[in-house]
């Protein structure tokens, strides 16, 4: 069995698109399998007293995120463009990739949502988006009746409790054994506890 690391993404975090973009090749790399895990902040900030990304709530930390993605993502040769409207509705997005489950797949789809929102700057809470980033995946279109699925619905409310008891408090974060690391700046440091355990 290879050592796992679980990746913890909200779809609306701007830092979560880089590690999204390069996290499945560094782990190959050094034998670990990736654990795509979709949540929502929301609830999150929402326990802290806050009512929007703290990108929103304090400016100059939100003027230095978008310059510092832009940076990050000229550096890797990665696609960035700035939607319009941030953070975006992300809850559509993170049902259906609770609702794909080979993990290759949910990867994939992913992949394409961050890149619709954080290279083209498209909104992901649009159906036709979604639908759009399942389609070329190979994922079948009928995944997106799972979005009202109450199953689907109380499995994304399960993992927003399970983030709270792993103490996430932000995204993206990783689970390596029993340890936390938060940032995409710490996903090497994530990958090599991983390997270590």
């Amino acid at each position: 069995m290879p050592a796992k690391l679980q990746f913890w993404f909200d779809f609306a975090s701007t830092y979560s698109y880089l590690s999204a973009m390069r996290i499945q090749q560094a782990a190959s790399e050094k034998g670990i399998a990736v654990e795509w895990q979709p949540f929502l902040l929301g609830p999150i900030f929402a326990e802290q007293g806050w009512n929007n990304s703290p990108f929103n709530l304090y400016p100059a930390k939100g003027r230095y995120m978008w310059r510092d993605m832009e940076r990050l993502c000229a550096a890797r040769d990665l696609p960035f463009q700035q939607p319009k409207t941030f953070p975006q509705n992300s809850l559509n997005a993170a049902r259906l990739a609770m609702a794909i489950e080979p993990a290759d797949q949910r990867a994939a789809f992913v992949r394409a949502v961050y890149s619709a929102q954080f290279a083209a700057g498209h909104d992901i809470s649009d159906p036709a988006i979604l639908a759009e980033c399942l389609g070329t995946n190979g994922v079948s279109l009928a995944t997106m009746e799972r979005m009202n699925d109450p199953k689907i619905k109380a499995a994304l409310f399960e993992q927003v409790a399970r983030a709270k008891a792993l103490h996430i408090f932000g995204a993206p974060s990783f689970i390596a054994g029993d340890e936390l690391f938060w940032g995409d700046d710490r996903l090497d440091d994530a990958i090599c506890h991983a390997a270590s355990i």
